[in-house]
């Protein structure tokens, strides 16, 4: 494997599972020092250890924890070079705009959006006194297409996302600092899992506009995100990254 994170420090948000697991196992792989944030503490560790890194528990809605985890990544390696802010969720009870509720709503608001809001607010300070880094937000296909099998709250928080990461990447480009949103299709992860376990004809329905004929697996988004965290997308910035087997390329999906 090439070693393009040799010597450079990455913090992961939800890094414990799906997405933001397999990006630690791939950064690492190329020779990056990996932190995990996590609310889970025993998930957090075992990725952590897994990857010869650091675990830092931290809720990414509560902007002191968010501080907390940059601060002590710089705190303990000296710089936080790449910043993967993944956390996210995508419950049940986020469907059509007609039958979810508020709660629900700015739940999801909070973990999806400021969140990702928080972690930026948190590393940018650090990135620009070192004079480089690179964010990477992980958006969703869905914040450049619309669903008519909705998750309302999860659409609008990606949707957000993806702009906010715009407007970051565009105000910090001369600071050499990068920001792109990474904008997933559908994932083979626990979180896909458990939303279609429980309603196996929406699954169905999704899988049929999937040009590739498939989920993507975790992995493959990871190689996405280390693509955009490294020297070799230094002309990247203010993007939506999507990847996303053609789903938002097709019209109709081959037989």
């Amino acid at each position: 494997m090439v070693q393009r994170f040799e010597g450079r420090v990455a913090v992961i948000t939800g890094g414990s599972s799906g997405i933001g697991l397999a990006t630690a196992r791939r950064l690492a792989s190329e020779g990056a020092k990996v932190v995990i944030g996590d609310i889970s503490a025993e998930a957090g560790k075992a990725a952590a250890d897994e990857v010869g890194g650091l675990f830092v528990q931290a809720d990414v809605t509560d902007a002191e924890q968010v501080e907390a985890l940059f601060q002590t990544t710089v705190d303990t390696f000296g710089s936080v070079d790449v910043a993967f802010n993944n956390a996210g969720i995508s419950p049940p009870e986020d469907d059509s705009i007609l039958t979810t509720g508020i709660d629900a709503w700015e739940k999801v608001q909070k973990v999806n959006l400021t969140s990702v809001y928080l972690c930026c607010k948190a590393v940018l300070p650090h990135m620009r006194r070192q004079g480089k880094g690179s964010i990477v937000n992980t958006a969703s296909f869905v914040a450049v297409m619309g669903a008519a099998t909705s998750q309302i709250s999860y659409t609008a928080s990606k949707g957000g996302v993806l702009a906010m990461s715009r407007e970051l990447g565009v105000q910090f480009a001369r600071e050499n600092i990068r920001v792109n949103a990474l904008c997933p299709g559908p994932v083979n992860t626990p979180l896909l899992k458990e939303l279609f376990a429980k309603d196996p004809e929406r699954a169905a329905r999704r899988l049929v506009h999937v040009p590739v004929g498939r989920f993507a697996e975790p992995e493959e988004i990871a190689a996405a995100v280390a693509f955009l965290a490294s020297d070799d997308a230094s002309f990247i910035t203010a993007s939506q990254f999507l990847v996303d087997g053609g789903i938002s390329g097709a019209y109709v999906t081959p037989l």
